[in-house]
C-alpha cells in the first residue's frame, strides 16, 4: 500500500439502533487519524447475537444508519454484510473492500469491550493481517487499563464518555420512552415510519 493511498475507516455494528454514540465515535476516530471517510458497516447476520435476541430486520437497520449518516461528511452506510446471504464475519467484509480497492489501508473500529472478545471472532489473524485496528476509550477516571494484543497493529482514539447503549434504547422504545436526542433525528424518523421496538421489540 502506497504513501497516497485512501485511508478507510470500517466500523461494523448491529446499529439496532444506531446512536449518537456510534456517530461520535465515529467522527471522533475519522478526525483523529485524518480517514478519508469511514464506513458504517451493517451487520446482515451477525452471529455471535442471533439467537441472543430478538433483532431487527437487517433492512430496517440499514435504512436506520443510512438515515443518520445521511449528510455527515466523511461517513457512509455500507450494506456489504446485508447483502451478503451468510454470517457477518469482519475478515470476510475486510477482505471484499481491499477486493474492491486493492490499494486502501483499513482500519477497523472496535470499542475496548470489543478487543477484550476478539479471540472469539472467526480468523483473527486473518483481521490483523488485513487492517488497523483502532480500539475507542472513553475517556473515563479509573477505567480499565487497555489489553495488551500482541501480533495486531493497534491505534487508540479516545472520545467522550457517552453512556448510551442499543439494548437500553430498545427498552426505552418499549416502555413508549422518549429516544429524542439520543438516536440521530433522521434515524429516530425513521423508527417510528418502521414501527421499530414497539411491544418490547
Amino acid at each position: 500500500m502506497g504513501e497516497g493511498a485512501a485511508r478507510i475507516g470500517v466500523f461494523g455494528g448491529t446499529f439496532d439502533p444506531i446512536h449518537i454514540g456510534h456517530l461520535v465515535a465515529a467522527v471522533n476516530v475519522r478526525h483523529a487519524l485524518e480517514l478519508d471517510s469511514v464506513l458504517m458497516v451493517v451487520a446482515g447476520e451477525p452471529w455471535q447475537k442471533v439467537g441472543a435476541r430478538p433483532i431487527s430486520p437487517a433492512e430496517d437497520r440499514f435504512a436506520m444508519v443510512a438515515a443518520a449518516v445521511e449528510g455527515v461528511d466523511g461517513l457512509e452506510a455500507s450494506r456489504i454484510e446485508v447483502d451478503r446471504p451468510r454470517p457477518s464475519y469482519t475478515a470476510d467484509t475486510l477482505e471484499a473492500l481491499l477486493a474492491e480497492d486493492p490499494g486502501v489501508r483499513l482500519f477497523l473500529i472496535i470499542g475496548q469491550d470489543v478487543a477484550d472478545r476478539l479471540h472469539t471472532w472467526k480468523r483473527p489473524a486473518d483481521v490483523a493481517r488485513l487492517a488497523t485496528l483502532v480500539i475507542v476509550n472513553r475517556a473515563v477516571v479509573g477505567a480499565a487499563p487497555p489489553v495488551d494484543l500482541p501480533g495486531w497493529e493497534v491505534e487508540r482514539v479516545m472520545i467522550p464518555p457517552l453512556a448510551v447503549s442499543s439494548s437500553d434504547l430498545r427498552g426505552r422504545a418499549s416502555r413508549g420512552e422518549p429516544l429524542d436526542y439520543l438516536v440521530p433525528e433522521a434515524a429516530l424518523r425513521c423508527i417510528h415510519e418502521r414501527g421499530l421496538y414497539a411491544g418490547g421489540r
